[in-house]
């Protein structure tokens, strides 16, 4: 207490420090083997859990803690980091234990060493300088020191805390000796890595346009729920338009605020391919001329803009995670998994329902559960025939594809799962496979495998569970299973196939990591770009040569159609094989054929001329039959 009092009346020091990014504990750029501590108070809180924003698990069997806490029976606690090089440190960032309890250090000093034998503390002249933590379990205090302390090790020494003892933290440091990353290269100097808030995320967005004005086009989706625009870009050889047979593929980002990764690599993708088509590099030309490319930096602006101003170091978990009215957008679709899965219970599918383009509850209009940035990106989805897309969220290293849900309320396992389903899924529900598990699974790997470090099985996941288990790949539902999410609305509603693409462990990372995260993951948003020609792709039309919306194309085998979009086109995503292909639409006589994908790059062509039915020839032929009445004399009467 007489420490504390000290402190409260310490002069302050009107000295600007010196600014230095993160060492890397949230990003895991800092090893385990970096991290100890003077004691543990199980193996679930040991120090490897202190980093900032570091998640605990609901379930109390799983050993994931969410905080290093020390033994309470100790009597001298503290934590200590291995830089492995002398760094000047400038800061730490403190954050308290994520769980119900409010578990905070409220008071801390900080000690350095070059050797982590030999330890001084920061002092004053007359006493240790003592740090003031934190006042709640959450939100992120950072104690900045106006003279940086060049050391190797730093320890923080807990004195008073609130509950038990645990604590989550940062530390900012410059290092003396800068050693670049493993593959790790010079930045394109034409790119612009920095964070953008919501006005310069448009102004760049605009100058891009002004730059590539004949392949960009800019329009907005619709409105936050606070009155900003969700912008968007076309990137095409004729944005503006949809051509017959190209197939269109999106991009989206910022469904959470503070996830502000993908944001920022979709702003560097759009200066990528415009500079680049310009200079004529082949792949670019090839990617912008034969793909309408849509990119959605911000799905989420008024949680962004929320983020922003609270800034790289101290956004938490939740900081702009959700809308302006509460609503986790990824996970507001309506839910209709549960219909299409009691509809094929009942033996329903396809005869008395579709197994594809679900309808949506009548309800949706009047249901204020929905966001308005759902009903935006709803109506956005139906507008354009996407063909494949992915979302960019963070948190975790690893791509993850549907099913989202869990089948819940069923009395035995139902047909679709096709392993033996563990003990702990009943009474939760269980995981359903799509009828496109492997080309999802294939639509993942084309990611993961082409990043940079999502495959590294020996970084773990950000979180301690077993996402991703060394393959950077992982179903959404056996993982994290959520009802209504954007994924699997996608999958059931519209042609498009849709996964998420989670970039890392630090949602909101530190300027200076922008360039790292654009090599790690250009090469794998590009292979990802190309994928949307894996499969086949047509045009369906009648036999005097019109094309025909909405009809249906059936893979035999795979218990999912598409529809061609209001031009008649089509494209079926399939791996490579042979598959018997139908078309079918209402008045017309089906027509099935052969289709073979093979393993060179380019959709099969697969087109089809149908035509009209016996019945919808009957039909027409009745509407101009002459009337007939039946006179009561000389039998039937013909009236022209």
């Amino acid at each position: 207490k007489e420490a504390e009092e000290r402190a409260r009346q310490r002069p302050r020091v009107f000295k600007e420090p010196k600014k230095c990014p993160p060492l890397g504990l949230e990003s895991h750029k800092v090893e385990p083997d970096q991290l100890s501590a003077s004691s543990a108070a199980q193996y679930r809180y040991a120090a490897q859990r202190a980093r900032l924003n570091m998640q605990g698990s609901d379930d109390e069997d799983n050993m994931r803690g969410g905080a290093w806490c020390a033994n309470a029976e100790d009597r001298i606690h503290w934590f200590e980091i291995d830089a492995r090089r002398e760094t000047e440190f400038t800061g730490v960032i403190t954050q308290g234990r994520d769980s119900l309890n409010d578990d905070f250090v409220t008071s801390y000093y900080l000690a350095f060493s070059n050797d982590s034998r030999e330890w001084s503390t920061i002092h004053d002249g007359y006493a240790d300088w003592l740090f003031f933590g934190n006042s709640d379990k959450d939100t992120p205090v950072m104690n900045q020191l106006a003279e940086p302390v060049l050391a190797r090790y730093i320890r923080i020494i807990p004195q008073s805390w609130n509950g038990s003892l645990c604590m989550r933290l940062e530390v900012l440091g410059c290092p003396v000796l800068v050693q670049y990353r493993q593959n790790e290269v010079t930045p394109v100097d034409y790119l612009e890595f920095k964070h953008h808030s919501y006005s310069e995320m448009v102004s760049l967005m605009k100058s891009v346009n002004d730059e590539c004005p004949n392949i960009t086009h800019i329009y907005s989706l619709g409105r936050s729920s606070k009155g900003l625009d969700i912008m968007a870009m076309i990137i095409s050889g004729n944005p503006t338009e949809h051509e017959i047979g190209e197939p269109e593929m999106r991009f989206t980002a910022g469904l959470h605020g503070n996830e502000a990764t993908g944001r920022e690599l979709l702003l560097l993708l759009m200066q990528y391919l415009c500079k680049e088509y310009k200079d004529r590099n082949p792949r670019a030309q090839r990617l912008v001329e034969g793909i309408r490319i849509h990119l959605v930096p911000s799905l989420n602006p008024d949680g962004h803009e929320e983020a922003f101003e609270v800034g790289s170091e101290l956004s938490g978990w939740t900081t702009g995670h959700f809308t302006e009215e509460g609503f986790d957008i990824f996970q507001n679709f309506p839910d209709l998994n549960n219909i299409l899965w009691e509809a094929e219970d009942k033996g329903m599918v396809p005869k008395l329902m579709p197994n594809h383009h679900v309808p949506i509850p009548e309800n949706l209009e009047t249901n204020n559960s929905i966001a308005v940035e759902t009903r935006t990106i709803i109506s956005w989805m139906k507008n354009y025939p996407f063909v494949l897309g992915a979302n960019f969220q963070g948190g975790e290293r690893v791509v993850a594809y549907p099913y989202d849900s869990l089948r819940f309320d069923v009395t035995e396992w139902g047909r679709g799962y096709h392993e033996e389903p563990e003990e702990d899924w009943r009474g939760r529900g269980y995981p359903r496979v799509t009828a496109d598990e492997s080309l999802f699974r294939w639509l993942a790997v084309s990611y993961a495998s082409t990043h940079l470090t999502m495959t590294h099985s020996y970084h773990g996941s950000c979180q301690g569970d077993s996402a991703g288990a060394g393959h950077g790949i992982v179903n959404r539902a056996k993982w994290k299973p959520i009802t209504g999410s954007m994924n699997d609305f996608s999958y059931l509603h519209t042609n498009c196939f849709e996964l998420s693409v989670f970039l890392g462990c630090d949602k909101f990372p530190h300027q200076s990591d922008l360039s790292y995260e654009w090599e790690k993951n250009k090469e794998a948003m590009l292979t990802f770009m190309e994928q949307v020609h894996r499969g086949i792709r047509g045009v369906v039309k009648d036999q005097q040569g019109n094309p025909i919306a909405n009809a249906t194309i059936s893979v035999e085998g795979i218990n999912h159609d598409v529809t061609t979009s209001p031009t008649g086109d089509y494209w079926r995503l399939l791996n490579p094989g042979e598959y018997r292909v139908t078309a079918r639409a209402e008045g017309f006589s089906p027509v099935t054929k052969l289709c073979v994908v093979g393993y060179q790059s380019g959709a099969t062509a697969c087109s089809f001329n149908l035509a009209k039915s016996n019945w919808d020839r009957i039909k027409q032929v009745r509407q101009h039959w002459p009337e007939t009445t039946l006179h009561p004399h000389f039998g039937p009467t013909l009236r022209y």
